[in-house]
């Protein structure tokens, strides 16, 4: 039996911790023994309680933390833990470090190019000792791991690409009109949504001057984004939204806890993002037969075959983005046909069975145990 400790010093929700989530419920049972560190209270906290799981709870506050070092090194040494887990930069950096004390392997994941801000203090030595702690750096598209070896320095031999997995069984077309109801709409109306925390990266306010020039050219057109956070991001948007006057047919719902339920009142889904390391929303919609429009920001174009298993935009373009919707609600058959295509793709490229394998492969390939 190979004991995993799995990390993350995020609350979510978002990728990452779905990411997270899935890794520590999907991993063989009969191979593999989870145990779980996280900060404390959240989304993550609470997700993993449902699944009958006892998290460790280990604090981490400021750059760097030697109370939260070291309580990672006994809890490693406590549990007989034979890999270390970790995703995001700060976890990451403890992992490495506590997996160097202990002689420990571990597997790092980065899910983003913001896993690494401009403005991270002490950047260079994180990165240092994390090329040099993990066993292996694990990137969620081969877009993303270029970038972390030629800008960031990482270790060529020790990068590997392990694309995110939907569940399918989960992510699925299915016939629904509750969240279409709740806001007013009727069946003759056109909804577009997105789905993502309110970040910058996400690049909301391009989707909301789209928003504007589709809905002047049919006003049967409304827009919702399922997405929790924000803060001040948020305001500016809200404030956007009055500015464009689209208060009735743009809506912010907040986090929705069942995103496969949202996604299947679409008739479109939008990723506007600026730049985006992978796309599960844009997997679960692709899982859920909803025609998909995303812009090349990154981990999109390893995603979609631009016509073919849906369309593909330039970031940072809100006429093209909104020429692009129009354009794919008028496709018809074309557009079923390419929403039929992805998800033939999501459940044979993109499942999360197919990403449990490759990470299960990864674990047995550090210990050097036989495949």
């Amino acid at each position: 039996m190979i004991n995993i400790l799995h990390t993350i010093d995020t609350t979510g929700p978002g990728g990452a911790e779905t990411v997270f989530l899935d890794l520590v419920k999907r991993l063989d049972a009969k191979q593999f023994r989870s145990f779980v560190a996280i900060r404390g209270a959240g989304w993550v906290n609470d997700e993993l309680l449902k699944l009958g799981v006892s998290p460790i709870y280990i604090n981490s506050k400021g750059s760097l933390s030697f109370s939260y070092l070291w309580q990672l090194v006994r809890c490693i040494r406590e549990y007989k833990i034979d890999v270390v887990q970790s995703h995001l930069l700060g976890t990451n950096l403890y992992s490495s470090l506590a997996g160097l004390l202990c002689r420990v392997p571990v597997v790092a994941t980065f899910h983003g190019f913001v896993d690494v801000q401009s403005n991270e203090r002490f950047a260079r030595v994180k990165l240092f000792i994390i090329n040099n702690g993990a066993s292996f750096l694990v990137y969620v598209s081969d877009n993303l791991r270029a970038f972390y070896i030629d800008r960031k320095g990482f270790r060529r031999e020790k990068s590997v690409t392990i694309y995110n997995g939907v569940d399918t069984s989960r992510y699925c077309p299915c016939i629904d009109s509750s969240v279409r109801t709740s806001i007013g709409l009727s069946a003759d109306d056109v909804l577009v949504g997105s789905v993502g925390n309110i970040r910058t990266a996400k690049g909301y306010e391009y989707l909301l001057n789209a928003a504007r020039r589709v809905v002047d050219s049919n006003p049967r057109f409304y827009f919702a984004v399922a997405g929790g956070g924000g803060g001040g991001l948020r305001d500016k948007l809200l404030q956007l939204r009055k500015d464009l006057m689209l208060e009735k047919n743009f809506f912010f719902l907040d986090y929705q806890p069942d995103v496969a339920t949202f996604l299947n009142n679409l008739d479109i889904f939008v990723l506007p993002s600026v730049t985006e390391g992978f796309s599960i929303s844009t997997l679960e919609a692709m899982a859920c037969g909803v025609p998909v429009i995303a812009t090349r920001s990154g981990g999109p174009e390893e995603i979609i075959h631009d016509g073919e298993t849906g369309f593909l935009v330039d970031p940072c373009d809100a006429q093209a983005l909104a020429t692009a919707i129009v354009d794919v609600y008028g496709a018809g058959s074309k557009a079923r046909t390419c929403a039929a295509n992805a998800l033939d793709v999501a459940k044979s490229t993109f499942s999360s069975a197919t990403m449990m394998q490759k990470y299960q492969h990864l674990y047995r390939t550090v210990l050097g145990a036989s495949c």
